[in-house]
């Protein structure tokens, strides 16, 4: 893990030498720059997640019928699924390897920010828009809780995108409405800097979304 570290390190400082260069000095662009960078790199298995994720959405009435029609019998229901997943080519643990993927990066950031070795040049580069990127601020009533707000919300509205029909089923439901709630709680309990790698990622996820929904959308048409 420390290998993951001293690379985030030496991103960060790539980045801030690169924001410098831009004539924006600063912490925080290096670090929305490295968030668009991971999001670049990792756009074709992004793609692959969320179109496996479509393709599920839409197989949810297919999948309904299965299970009301076996419903005393889940193991006869889970095989049919699972049929019908591989005759439609869905991997339902397709969306695991992104998130899998972001993992030793997500901790890689913590450790980076929590022992940023800034030193006299960096001055107040670590701050950005008023927050100390290396501090906690938790939930203090003061203009920092903004930070978590947008965690919950751009969490909320990307799983929207990914799943405009995630309020019609309960489980999911239950997840649209808690997630958003588990990273507003996150955001405020690690250093402001890896919250604003999380609101970025969310922001460049939506967008992704937006452009695979639409890209899928066409497929769709041109199918038929």
């Amino acid at each position: 893990m420390s290998i993951i570290v001293q690379w985030m390190t030496y991103l960060l400082n790539i980045f801030y030498n690169l924001s410098s260069a831009l004539g924006l000095p600063n912490y925080g662009v290096a670090i929305i720059l490295l968030t668009i960078l991971i999001k670049t790199i990792i756009y074709p298995l992004t793609y692959k997640q969320m179109a496996s994720m479509r393709k599920t959405v839409d197989l949810q009435p297919k999948i309904k019928a299965i299970q009301a029609k076996h419903k005393n019998d889940k193991e006869k229901a889970n095989a049919e699924i699972m049929e019908l997943y591989k005759e439609h080519q869905v991997n339902p643990m397709g969306g695991c390897l992104p998130i899998v993927i972001q993992l030793p990066i997500f901790w890689g950031l913590y450790s980076t920010l929590r022992n940023f070795p800034y030193g006299a040049s960096a001055n107040a580069a670590h701050w950005f828009l008023g927050f100390d990127l290396t501090k906690i601020y938790g939930f203090t009533l003061s203009y920092h809780i903004i930070l978590p707000l947008f965690a919950a919300a751009t969490t909320f509205l990307q799983t929207k995108v990914t799943n405009p029909n995630a309020s019609s089923d309960p489980t999911q439901k239950t997840m649209l409405y808690i997630m958003p709630l588990f990273f507003a709680y996150i955001s405020a309990t690690v250093p402001s800097g890896l919250a604003l790698y999380w609101v970025t990622m969310n922001c460049v996820s939506i967008l992704q979304q937006l452009y695979i929904n639409r890209k899928l959308s066409n497929q769709k048409k041109s199918a038929v």
